[in-house]
């Protein structure tokens, strides 16, 4: 059961190492993978329809992942063994997404590429929502921001680290695709590992009716004004910020013109300075949220910021406007992930469905990351690249007046 305030007297340091780390493990493998590695192989495999090719990727994985999420984090939240209710996922999760990658690594045709990144979509979500159900599992409302910016700390460095990562591999693809493959298969194991999860076997579990798979199975329906808005506006500034990244390699050789030495060069600047300056958002945004006992504001500041950062592009596209943008939006990002998974939870319908809950919050981040690259490509058979930014900020925008009305949490 969830501590209360008065039962946990520290800021349970074990659960946010592990968070930070199995985050870090599996999020750096996966954009390190569909923002530079795969639409390198794409681009290769079929260069004249490369943007519908990864809408086409995009769509698929958003479909299975939405599924994925919601049975997934279900049966998680009902899972008993001497392992926990955690930990057999997300183990299971890690050696299929190693799996998954190898064989990517190995695509020639673009239905191969397609297939792997649906499967891989299953097992990751093995993962995902059972990794931050660990947060409501484990931490008391009082130290929510504190853990969540910890996590966030995984999540930037994986983020960013990922794709800093995987432009070093862009000269050598295929030994790139193994070493992501190995960070993932590390996930799940690092984490379960610290987590030292106890046994749930005899934990109480409902038996299976209409209105128990209803709970654990599907949308939440009571209580869930400001949850949807919750997941909404999240959805909303997520799609902005991979709109962006999404397209990244090719916004940089398609918009910019860089190519070669130049084009690794600026992707992994443009990373490492979403990865510092995230990361320095990290380490502050969610301790300050604790002490003052907000989450709305630093969450709205943080979506303004990702709305004026994705805009700048559109004025030019010489080279060191990328870097203008990375600096303005990793401050954003480092501000919204330290907070938004802390009120994330305090929006929760019931604390007994956390990683299903959870989890289609979660949906909130795939499908940002699958419509931001569909709606990219949409906007540049229309306009071309250069409608990409003002598209991004529009949506951040959105997202910040959806987070706006929530009643709930300050």
């Amino acid at each position: 059961m969830t501590p209360r305030d008065d039962q946990q007297h520290r800021v349970p340091v074990r659960t946010g190492v592990a968070l930070a780390l199995g985050v870090l493990l599996w999020l750096g493998p996966y954009l390190g993978l569909v923002g530079v590695l795969v639409p390198q192989q794409v681009a290769r495999i079929d260069p004249a329809n490369k943007t519908g090719d990864i809408a086409l990727m995009s769509t698929v994985a958003m479909i299975v992942s939405t599924i994925a999420n919601i049975v997934e984090g279900g049966l998680s939240d009902r899972t008993r063994s001497r392992w926990g209710r955690r930990t057999p996922w997300i183990v299971a999760g890690s050696v299929g997404t190693f799996v998954c990658v190898l064989f990517w690594g190995q695509c020639s045709a673009v239905w191969q590429v397609v297939l792997s990144d649906s499967v891989y979509m299953i097992f990751l979500n093995m993962i995902v929502a059972p990794l931050i159900a660990v947060i409501a599992d484990r931490t008391a409302p009082k130290y929510r921001g504190t853990i969540s910016s910890v996590y966030a700390l995984g999540n930037s460095a994986g983020q960013y680290g990922g794709q800093m990562l995987a432009s070093f591999f862009l000269p050598m693809p295929k030994i790139g695709f193994v070493v992501l493959a190995v960070m993932s298969l590390l996930s799940g194991p690092v984490a379960a590992l610290i987590l030292r999860e106890g046994s749930t076997k005899n934990m109480p579990v409902s038996p299976v009716t209409w209105k128990t798979f209803s709970d654990n199975f599907v949308f939440p329906t009571h209580h869930v004004r400001d949850y949807y808005l919750a997941l909404f506006g999240k959805l909303s500034i997520q799609t902005a910020s991979f709109a962006i990244s999404g397209y990244q390699l090719y916004i940089l050789t398609d918009y910019v013109m860089l190519k070669g030495n130049a084009l690794q060069t600026y992707v992994s600047a443009i990373s490492m300075i979403m990865m510092v300056t995230a990361i320095v958002m990290c380490i502050g945004a969610g301790p300050v949220s604790d002490k003052l006992h907000i989450r709305k504001v630093p969450v709205i500041i943080a979506g303004l910021l990702i709305a004026v950062g994705s805009f700048l592009p559109a004025l030019t596209n010489r080279p060191f406007i990328m870097l203008a943008y990375a600096v303005v939006v990793g401050i954003g990002m480092g501000m919204f992930n330290s907070v938004d998974q802390a009120l994330n939870i305090e929006v929760l319908p019931d604390q007994r469905t956390a990683a299903k809950d959870l989890g289609i919050l979660n949906i909130a981040n795939n499908g940002g990351q699958v419509l931001g690259p569909i709606f990219s490509a949409a906007i540049i058979k229309i306009v071309g690249y250069s409608g990409v930014f003002p598209l991004a900020a529009v949506l951040a925008a959105v997202g910040v007046c959806l987070i706006f009305f929530i009643r709930k949490v300050k």
